[in-house]
């Protein structure tokens, strides 16, 4: 089992390519508003993403794709105000990158400007990589996405596992392997076959990070919330569920209803 060498006091981007060469796997999570974020990263989780999942758990839509520029902005400026430790990753939502390298380059400026982020993460390869290469000629770190990748679905049709045929396992080595050279610190690899994985993490010095890609990648991510258990209808097979938040909280929350209308609550000694 792979054990931390280091005490990272900042992770940077820097950070997370020592791990790989060292050996030692990197955590990642997801944290949308300053709450969560300060307990992920007390945790000592060593990349928090701010998602565009947040438009499904935070905002109740089908997709990612409805996410705005302005709303990720939002979250990542929830989050970069309760974080010390963590490298933080900013999502580029749908339509702020992939038509135009100019818009791309702006959206990216407006997440470090105005949240304070360290980095953005931009989905796809070949097709975007004048964009990937505007952004990080202007000094801003980018993390690639490849697989499955959320903001396709409706091109794709389907989130199933991704580059199981021979074609696009070859397409998804090449753009590693392109974003890799261009400049790209790290890659996020979802739903692919972990043989494929495996090959990938080997074939690049930057580091991986699945999610659902098994145990090959050098690092892993998962959304907060699904980790958590406050989902419970979203049961993917890479999924594991550390707490079962959903029934705690109800109860909970029932339980004060029931205080409320028994007048049990508040008590004598919880007033003034």
């Amino acid at each position: 089992m792979s054990v931390g060498k280091k005490e990272y006091k900042r992770v940077t981007v820097k950070s997370l390519v020592d791990m790989k060469k060292q050996g030692e796997k990197i955590s990642m999570l997801t944290a949308y508003d300053y709450s969560m974020a300060k307990i992920v990263d007390d945790a000592k989780v060593d990349v928090i993403l701010v998602g565009d999942s947040a438009s499904n758990v935070m905002a109740g839509h089908e997709t990612t794709l409805p996410i705005t520029l302005d709303q990720m902005i939002y979250h990542a400026s929830s989050v970069i105000r309760a974080v010390n430790r963590a490298l933080v990753v900013v999502d580029l939502p749908f339509g702020s990158y992939q038509s135009d390298p100019k818009e791309a380059l702006r959206s990216a400026i407006r997440i470090m400007k105005e949240s304070g982020a360290h980095a953005v993460k931009l989905e796809g390869g070949e097709e975007i990589r004048e964009s990937v290469k505007r952004i990080l000629n202007a000094g801003i770190p980018v993390m690639g996405h490849l697989g499955l990748t959320p903001q396709s679905i409706y091109k794709f049709g389907t989130y199933s596992v991704r580059a199981k045929e021979e074609d696009e396992a070859e397409k998804l080595m090449e753009d590693a392997k392109m974003l890799e050279k261009i400049g790209c610190f790290s890659i996020v690899l979802e739903k692919i076959p972990a043989a494929l994985t495996k090959k990938v993490s080997e074939s690049i010095s930057i580091p991986t990070i699945g999610i659902g890609g098994g145990r090959h990648a050098d690092g892993q991510v998962l959304v907060i919330h699904d980790l958590l258990g406050m989902t419970h209808e979203f049961n993917p097979r890479f999924l594991r569920r550390y707490m079962n938040l959903y029934e705690e909280m109800s109860d909970a929350i029932s339980r004060y209803v029931n205080d409320v209308k028994s007048l049990d609550f508040p008590s004598e000694d919880e007033q003034y």
